[in-house]
This record gives C-alpha cells, sequence and structure tokens, in this order.
C-alpha cells in the first residue's frame, strides 16, 4: 500500500441495532454509502454489535457465520467494493472450530472488497452495574481473542480494538509501540458506562499515544431491552474531539492529519520517554 494521505477522512457510523440481521444490514448498506458519497470517507467504521444485537443466545447462534462464508461476510465485501471504501466491520458472530462459544469478531475490508483483517475482542465484558440492575456476561457467549492485530490503511497504521478493550491501555500501548497511529474502538457502551467514562477514556487512549481514535457506537433503546449510549466520536492524536453525533442514527467524519500528527510525535516524543517501572 502506498503511504497514507494526509487529509483522509474516516467515518464512524452510528445505529441501533435489533435482531434482524437483514434489516441491519440495510441499515448498514444506507450508512456507509453516505459516508463515502456524502463524507467522502476512505474508510468508515461500524458499531459493535452492528450486524444482530440478539435478544437470546438462539437468535445469535441463528445469524452466526462460519469464517470466510456468509451473507454478513459477502454483504461487506460487495459494499467495500461498490463504494471504494474501507470498511471495519465492528463486530459479527463468527462460529470457531471445537468451541462451543463465538468469536465476536472485527472484520476489516479494503475498497475492492478484500478482507485484510480480522480482530477477535480480546476483553470480555463481565459485570454487574449495581445502579440499573443490570448484569453482562459475554464470556458466557464468546470466547476471547488472543492477540492485537495491526493493519496498514489509507490513514495510516491501524490497531483494532472493541468496546471494553478500551480500558485496558496497556493494549493500546503495545499496539502503538509496533507502530499505530491511529485506533478504531467500535462499542455497545451501557448508558450508566457511557455517561460516566466514554469519553474520557477516549480522549485518554488518544492522548498517552498520540494516536487518533475512531469510536463507532451503537445508540438508543434496543428489542433486547438494552439501552445504549452512543456518542459516536473521533478524537485526534491531541485529545481534541474532532466531531460527534449524541444521539440517532447517521455518520460522523473527520479528516486526518498523518504529518502533523507524526510531527507532534517528533517535537514531543512521550512515547520514546517511557520507562518501565517493576
Amino acid at each position: 500500500m502506498s503511504a497514507p494521505a494526509s487529509g483522509a477522512v474516516v467515518a464512524a457510523i452510528q445505529m441501533t441495532s435489533g435482531h434482524d440481521a437483514a434489516q441491519n444490514l440495510r441499515t448498514a448498506g444506507r450508512l456507509l454509502q453516505a459516508a463515502a458519497q456524502e463524507h467522502g470517507a476512505r474508510v468508515a467504521v461500524l458499531p459493535e454489535n452492528f450486524s444482530v444485537m440478539a435478544r437470546t443466545d438462539a437468535e445469535r447462534r441463528a445469524v452466526a457465520e462460519e469464517d470466510g462464508a456468509g451473507p454478513v461476510q459477502d454483504f461487506l465485501a460487495h459494499t467495500a467494493a461498490a463504494a471504494k471504501l474501507w470498511i471495519v466491520a465492528g463486530t459479527t458472530p463468527l462460529r470457531l472450530p471445537g468451541e462451543q462459544r463465538l468469536a465476536t469478531a472485527c472484520l476489516v475490508y479494503d475498497d475492492t472488497g478484500r478482507r485484510v483483517a480480522r480482530y477477535d475482542k480480546i476483553h470480555l465484558f463481565d459485570v454487574d452495574l449495581a445502579e440499573k440492575g443490570e448484569s453482562y456476561r459475554e464470556s458466557a457467549h464468546f470466547a476471547p481473542g488472543r492477540e492485537p492485530v495491526l493493519v496498514e490503511t489509507p490513514a495510516g497504521k491501524l490497531g483494532l480494538s472493541v468496546c471494553y478493550d478500551m480500558r485496558f491501555p496497556e493494549l493500546y500501548r503495545a499496539m502503538s509501540a509496533a507502530g499505530a497511529e491511529w485506533f478504531t474502538m467500535p462499542a455497545a457502551f451501557t448508558v450508566p458506562t457511557g455517561q460516566a467514562h466514554w469519553e474520557t477514556l477516549l480522549r485518554s487512549r488518544a492522548i498517552e499515544n498520540l494516536c487518533q481514535v475512531v469510536a463507532a457506537a451503537q445508540w438508543g433503546a434496543h428489542p433486547n431491552g438494552r439501552d445504549t449510549w452512543g456518542h459516536s466520536m473521533i478524537v485526534d492524536h491531541w485529545g481534541r474531539v474532532q466531531a460527534e453525533l449524541a444521539t440517532g442514527e447517521g455518520v460522523v467524519s473527520a479528516a486526518f492529519d498523518i504529518t502533523a500528527q507524526r510531527e507532534t510525535r517528533r517535537t514531543f516524543p512521550a512515547l520514546t520517554h517511557r520507562v518501565l517501572v517493576r
């Protein structure tokens, strides 16, 4: 791939996904087309669970696909090629050989429709939210990923992550040390944790790594009873919010100044000053 273009436009897509996978794909297709045609995006990021926000484990298993084949993966490849758009496809459930649980996989397609990366979410959301009486056990349904994944894109070298990952800064430091220039964080954040921590976490990961962050979120009330925070956001390498979509389905975009980022890393070399304290 040629060097990333300074000023490459990147888009975050916000959705309110439900249990109807076909309807979710129609919505995603419409918003991806808008990202390419109306925003001029080179890369677009879909939210976590964009393909299905299942009401039951049986519904989730019914739409889970084998790696490399299925309606969701076909949709992503076709849409990327037709729109000439790189797609970072939030997450979709994939079957795992020899494992009862599924992978919650983030798939990346280039603008020819070729899949170029897969990242399986490492940190699974097993928490109880006392103030809302909510309990989540992702590990009951999903197997965790094991390895960070980076991929060269038109907007620079990308480090992939998903939602709850953002609370674990060591993952992002490892990716920035491996050359990451921006991070994607597709999410389906709960309302209580979103109100408390969403923007702070996103800006922190950007600031401490001098990396751009693109967080594409689920928003609103879902048929499975969940309420998600929204506030899809693009943050620059200095921690400034470039664009935000607080509520509703839609697209938000911003241009990356990769030249300015690299100059900041040169003149403010915090990444090279790190001392590991034992």
